[in-house]
């Protein structure tokens, strides 16, 4: 099962936030992703983290993509995992 979304957030801690909710609507729909919720969640936090706080007029924008994979008879015996991350201070779009 794989995932991608991205969100945004105008501080660090709603760019976080977004990155938690999202989480939580990967799992609600695709329920192994909760084997690596808290993994993807903390590494795409930790992304938030190096970035600097965003001025006036700019907003914290990251995507996150992942994936699980499974013994086709063992369907929680987990053989593969990734997640990645890109986080990026940019000025706001044009609404």
């Amino acid at each position: 099962m794989s995932y991608s979304f991205s969100v945004v957030g105008r501080t660090k801690a709603d760019a976080k936030q977004a990155i938690a909710d999202s989480f939580a609507n990967v799992v609600s729909g695709q329920p192994s992703h909760a084997a690596d919720r808290d993994a993807a969640v903390a590494v795409a936090g930790a992304m938030v983290d190096v970035m600097t706080d965003p001025a006036d007029g700019e907003e914290i924008h990251v995507s996150i993509h992942g994936s699980l994979s499974w013994r086709h008879d063992a369907p929680e015996t987990f053989t593969s995992a990734s997640v990645g991350v890109s986080a990026t201070v940019r000025v706001k779009p044009a609404a």
